[in-house]
């Protein structure tokens, strides 16, 4: 059927979605991850793809998922109730901040971002050689605001980022005690130049551990690093 995206335990319908299901998401589905989490939040879920994997991953938690555009919230909400996990994902249709900032008590063992809009501005000619504009180093301060409240003691806070976007985040979170502990830099191809990097924060200091993700071994066939990551979910592999 037009517009379903199988996976190998649920399926996600994009219909009406603007943010198709894409590897930006999928890698951070699959690689999110905090010690036995049960409560998860995933800010601007789409399609609710991450939101999905991660039900799939953890069969104990709770995952709340924001999204504050109207098609993508009833498209991820039909896709929740209509999965194995429906009973454990809860669709919120609200700007992310105004759920920090009501939601004052509420902690998560993890929290996630794919912030798809803010990728794209980014990635603008005009931002080419600039740092992030404006209204995007204000989103993220939000962000990171936010996650400092609202993550648990030995709670992680996983996004993937353009560079650009990666390095303004790096900083607004040291300024506000949010510690860096994994970056993952994401490449097409074994010695292309990294195009996202997947950042690992927590509340606690660590030296950060750094390493890098290929997507293809050549044009049109998959790394095997990329296979096994996705072969819980994807039929293919």
């Amino acid at each position: 059927m037009a517009g379903i995206f199988q996976f190998k335990q649920f399926s996600v319908d994009q219909t009406g979605c603007g943010m198709k299901i894409n590897t930006d998401g999928v890698l951070l589905g699959a690689l999110a991850e905090a010690e036995n989490p049960q409560s998860i939040l995933d800010i601007g879920t789409g399609t609710g793809v991450i939101a999905l994997m991660l039900a799939q991953r953890f069969s104990s938690a709770q995952i709340d998922a924001v999204e504050i555009d109207e098609p993508a919230s009833l498209t991820a909400t039909k896709n929740f109730e209509s999965s194995l996990f429906a009973e454990r994902l809860i669709l919120i249709k609200q700007d992310f901040k105004k759920h920090f900032d009501e939601q004052t008590e509420e902690k998560y063992d993890l929290i996630v971002s794919n912030p798809p809009f803010y990728i794209n501005s980014l990635e603008s000619p005009k931002a080419n050689k600039t740092v992030a504009k404006h209204t995007d180093k204000d989103f993220f301060e939000d962000l990171i605001t936010g996650v400092v409240q609202h993550l648990t003691k030995n709670g992680l806070c996983w996004l993937i980022l353009p560079l650009q976007a990666a390095e303004l985040v790096k900083d607004l979170a040291l300024k506000s005690s949010l510690f860096l502990e994994k970056a993952i830099n994401v490449h097409s191809f074994e010695h292309s130049t990294p195009h996202r990097e997947i950042l690992c924060f927590g509340l606690n200091r660590h030296e950060a551990e750094n390493s890098k993700l290929v997507i293809y071994e050549s044009v049109g066939n998959y790394s095997t690093d990329y296979k096994l990551l996705l072969k819980p979910y994807f039929i293919a592999f």
